[in-house]
């Protein structure tokens, strides 16, 4: 008998490399080197002759480069998990020079564990007033994958929410596992806007995945440095969702124009209205003076011959902000009064002056 000293499992990443020790390193010249899948019957994997053949009989599988009877898999496949086999067969003449050398076979097994980051994480909620219900799944991984929630306050420090009232279901989806986990918060009195994540960590992997939802109070800001006056309490909690862990402006008004703020007399301008990260989606009204409301993200205006100001209300089921919005006539010579450098796309910015701000009249 041959005391054989190996690793009993080995673990790899899908789509990395996989090395199984065949954990004997023979002093003895070889002879033979296979490599085996044991299944219903034993699967040829790797086959090494030193004196002619270097084969490998799944194409994906080589002789590693560690030592000469550790073998390689990459890219690495969840089918290639399962027991496989090392055998060596070396010229052994018992230490007796004198004698015929006796080829001696040597058997060892482990075993492959083939480990799966999750495919996909997706993040879902529910809001009532400060009440919320969020619910994290994470598809696709094995084993199956933790989930922890954290909370990241304004200037931006990220702590752990404890003591959550929470679920958990792990539910197999054929050879992988779906994890899925929900909790109810409720946020603070105080709370303007709370960024909550759902944090999806895969240690066999060493895989982490952040999904992060944004709720903010009123539902619509502007982007502006303007006075804000609030003819109302604060509205409910609105939220938009950063799935590719990119933070966007939650509750952003911001306009435009084309070709700018100040145009020469007689110029046609068209303003647009938008509201990025606002969840739900907005919809805008226009108006100027008395006239009638226009609704629509742009307002074209024709030939403006005197400077006016427009106004446009935005408004989701969860509140309604009001922007004044100034546009002024320039002298003839366009180019010393434009504010913009590039035409067609002007953010609004906030000036000493206040004549290109469009100020928030009331949320209400």
């Amino acid at each position: 008998t041959v005391d054989l000293k190996y690793d009993d499992v080995s673990y790899a990443t899908v789509h990395q490399s996989a090395f199984l020790r065949c954990g004997m390193m023979p002093v003895q010249p070889i002879k033979e080197l296979w490599w085996f899948k044991i299944g219903a019957s034993e699967e040829r994997v790797y086959y090494y002759d030193p004196t002619s053949v270097d084969a490998a009989l799944m194409k994906r599988a080589r002789r590693s480069n560690r030592d000469n009877t550790s073998l390689e898999i990459y890219p690495t496949q969840l089918s290639d998990e399962g027991e496989y086999k090392c055998r060596i067969v070396v010229w052994d003449n018992t230490g007796n020079s004198t004698e015929p050398s006796v080829p001696i076979s040597k058997e060892a097994r482990m075993m492959l564990k083939v480990n799966v980051p999750p495919e996909k994480v997706e993040i879902t909620h529910l809001t009532s007033g400060r009440n919320l219900s969020l619910r994290c799944k994470s598809e696709g991984a094995k084993p199956p994958a933790d989930i922890l929630w954290t909370k990241t306050s304004p200037d931006g420090v990220e702590t752990e929410i404890p003591d959550l009232a929470k679920t958990r279901e792990i539910e197999p989806a054929g050879e992988l596992y779906d994890t899925a986990e929900q909790i109810f918060y409720q946020l603070e009195e105080n709370e303007m806007i709370a960024k909550i994540s759902c944090v999806v960590r895969h240690h066999n992997t060493n895989t982490t995945i952040y999904k992060n939802i944004t709720f903010v109070s009123p539902a619509i800001q502007n982007a502006l440095k303007v006075t804000i006056q609030r003819f109302a309490e604060p509205v409910l909690y609105s939220s938009i969702e950063n799935q590719d862990g990119r933070d966007n402006k939650a509750g952003l008004v911001k306009i435009s124009a084309d070709p700018g703020f100040k145009v020469p007399y007689n110029t046609s301008v068209t303003l647009k209205a938008a509201a990025p990260g606002v969840f739900p989606e907005p919809r805008y009204l226009w108006w100027v003076g008395d006239q009638t409301g226009i609704a629509g993200r742009e307002l074209h205006i024709d030939n403006l011959e005197e400077d006016k100001s427009y106004y446009v209300l935005a408004e989701n089921p969860l509140g309604r902000v009001v922007l004044e919005v100034p546009v002024h006539i320039t002298t003839s010579d366009y180019s010393q009064w434009n504010d913009s450098p590039r035409d067609g796309d002007v953010i609004v910015d906030d000036t000493t002056g206040g004549l290109d701000t469009g100020a928030i009249i009331g949320i209400v």
